[in-house]
């Protein structure tokens, strides 16, 4: 009797999620989107090119290439242009653009929703009612108007949170909670408008509509460094999302603490969003419409936090540059720009859904 031994078989590879590729860094392997690595370089040369137009155009003209000497150094010839008036006001606009962008992205996968978003749900609405009753009894200068924010973003998404609990949370009952929360606490604001000083009032209604106007590096800083401190939570959020966008059923039987995940990617879009209100003051719509871009020009399941961000410092810078320029030499405010664009998007995404199509 003769017996053949089988030959080992090599173990199988495991296969390669469809549109990656294997980058190895030194001696690590990473897997890479190869879209989401194309759209990243297209928005940062679309941003890069904002950037230049929005430091160049003006009631006075500055040549491109000269604009872009002045921002590293090489003449002084538009050093109050480009130094005093455009650069510093062009940073606060990236800088708010992507933070409201990444506090939409997460809190858009912690709800599963794309209606979800700060300026939905009450986080805005909140930090603008506490800002404006800080402003009111003269509780606020421009360095702790931020702070005053935080309070008020961090107090509102907590009270939406509590109240859209029951056992569990469900993503149509927290955009629900959500809205009525902002719709109550807008009410509270404009109260407390009228009943404040003229003065004071008039500069929290300016405030309100989401101006980079008369904002430099004083308010940038504060932002900055929040942005900084936050980055290994983001990097943990990129990949905590992954499993939070999984039913309920599934991510407890993988052993993931869904509650507390939950809760860490909410607050850290919240936090970013109420700075971001704090410094600039409610820019609408940026938090809504740039997780939903970055997803479908990446295809991605996930929401990319990285094209996210980009997407929503190139809306800001955007609609920063228009509203200096479209009804020069009057100045509107940015949020009227972005409400122009993000309003109807919204109406579109509510009957999108209504009608049982893919958001």
């Amino acid at each position: 009797m003769t017996t053949t031994l089988a030959k080992p078989q090599a173990p199988a590879r495991r296969a390669r999620p469809t549109g990656y590729r294997a980058v190895r860094l030194g001696g690590a392997s990473l897997l890479v989107h190869g879209r989401t690595l194309l759209v990243v370089a297209v928005l940062l040369l679309a941003l890069a090119a904002g950037c230049v137009a929005n430091l160049s155009l003006g009631e006075s003209d500055v040549p491109p290439l000269e604009a872009v000497r002045s921002v590293l150094g090489l003449t002084d010839e538009h050093d109050f242009v480009i130094g005093v008036l455009r650069l510093p006001r062009l940073t606060v606009a990236l800088l708010v653009g992507a933070a409201l962008a990444v506090a939409g992205g997460l809190i858009q996968t912690v709800a599963r929703n794309p209606l979800a978003s700060p300026d939905i749900i009450g986080v805005s609405q909140g930090a603008a009612a506490v800002a404006v009753i800080a402003m009111t009894y003269g509780l606020a200068s421009t360095a702790v108007l931020p702070y005053w924010a935080i309070a008020g973003g961090l107090g509102a998404a907590g009270l939406v949170y509590l109240f859209a609990w029951r056992g569990g949370l469900h993503a149509g009952r927290f955009v629900l909670v959500g809205i009525g929360f902002a719709v109550a606490l807008r009410s509270v604001t404009q109260l407390f408008l009228t009943k404040g000083d003229h003065t004071v009032a008039q500069q929290a209604t300016v405030w309100m509509t989401g101006s980079f106007n008369g904002r430099g590096y004083a308010e940038a800083e504060p932002l900055a460094w929040a942005l900084l401190a936050v980055v290994p939570a983001v990097c943990w959020a990129a990949r905590a999302q992954r499993t939070v966008t999984l039913d309920d059923d599934t991510a407890i039987a993988l052993g993931v603490r869904l509650n507390v995940t939950r809760v860490g990617l909410a607050g850290v879009g919240v936090l970013l969003a109420a700075l971001a209100t704090g410094t600039a003051g409610p820019v609408d719509f940026v938090a809504l419409l740039s997780p939903q871009i970055a997803r479908r020009l990446t295809g991605t399941a996930q929401i990319p936090l990285l094209t996210t961000a980009l997407v929503g410092a190139l809306l800001t810078v955007l609609a920063d540059l228009l509203a200096r320029t479209l009804f020069s030499p009057t100045e509107l405010p940015a949020g009227v720009v972005t409400a122009a664009i993000g309003a109807p998007y919204l109406l579109w995404l509510i009957l999108k859904n209504r009608t049982g199509g893919r958001a």
